[in-house]
């Protein structure tokens, strides 16, 4: 699943606008990377995407 335990995002969706301008259905998928985190102080395997990763929001494990 495309969404980040952090700040909760996921999947959006819209229209890819050809140069005809046909419209169709595309995804936007968030940048999510599995991550050993420290979460209520136990090393735990969570989905984060790379802007909490890169802001500092989740503390790596070693």
């Amino acid at each position: 699943m495309a969404k980040c335990s952090i700040c909760g995002k996921s999947v959006q969706f819209g229209l890819a606008v050809s140069h005809s301008n046909r419209k169709t259905n595309r995804t936007w998928k968030p940048n999510i990377r599995k991550v050993k985190a420290i979460v209520n102080g136990t090393p735990k395997t969570v989905n984060v995407c790379s802007r909490c990763l890169r802001s500092g929001k989740v503390t790596r494990a070693v």
